[in-house]
């Protein structure tokens, strides 16, 4: 295995580590002593669902979020730097993306340390291709503004640039506010615009519906989603 930066995936919710994440990275996570974390204890807990067996007192955790200072994310690259290899690990998902870790990589990659991607579940890229809308051009526009008046502003501005760019756009939103996102988006889009719901992605109860914003509003099949991780898409109408 090659000394080097590697970002390592999380399963997405209470989905079995064997269904989604393969037998490589299993074997590179053994290889590391370092891993800088965004959240210590549930990287601690993703671990030992990955081996049971782990030591997780030999390892060694740098904790990433909101509050690391730039110049202290520099220096938690040192055993790297020295010949250790790293791992980066979010809370779901594939770190970076979506996600903190990106600060970590540009380091890495301005200082020529080898950085290595592994394979693993990204609920935005999921939800495009189960969505069916446009997969060679979308953009991630992470979350709208709360206020009322702005996010009904930013969704025409995504409705339209889905239909002038011909471009899926995609966005997520809080669990726990995410009827109230599905209320906005059936109030303010055209009637046939359309849009993707992707919730609890590789989950048991897993959910991913493609209709017309019409279609939507007369809908009997919608789920509870307000503790349930949701991607949105919507597309000009098809």
């Amino acid at each position: 295995m090659d000394t080097a930066l590697y970002l390592i995936p999380v399963e997405l919710g209470d989905t079995p580590v064997n269904q989604v994440l393969p037998d490589y990275n299993h074997k590179v996570i053994l290889n590391i002593r370092h891993f800088i974390v965004e959240d210590v204890r549930s990287a601690r807990r993703f671990l030992k669902r990955v081996d049971k067996d782990i030591n997780i007192d030999e390892l060694t955790f740098y904790p990433l979020n909101k509050h690391t200072s730039y110049k202290e994310i520099s220096t938690y690259l040192e055993p790297l730097e020295k010949g250790n290899s790293m791992g980066v690990i979010s809370e779901a998902g594939c770190p970076a993306v979506a996600d903190p870790g990106a600060d970590v990589v540009s380091i890495a990659q301005r200082k020529n340390l080898k950085v290595v991607p592994l394979v693993g579940p990204s609920s935005i890229i999921m939800s495009v291709m189960g969505s069916g809308f446009n997969g060679q051009s979308f953009a991630f526009n992470g979350y709208l503004p709360i206020e009322p008046t702005e996010r009904t502003k930013k969704i025409k501005q995504l409705e339209t640039r889905s239909y002038t760019e011909s471009q899926t756009q995609i966005f997520i939103e809080t669990p726990y506010r995410n009827s109230k996102m599905i209320d906005d988006l059936l109030r303010t889009c055209r009637p046939q615009t359309m849009l993707c719901i992707a919730a609890g992605i590789t989950c048991e109860n897993e959910y991913i519906r493609t209709r017309s914003i019409q279609t939507w509003k007369t809908a009997k099949d919608i789920p509870n989603l307000s503790k349930t991780p949701c991607i949105f898409l919507i597309y000009k109408d098809q």
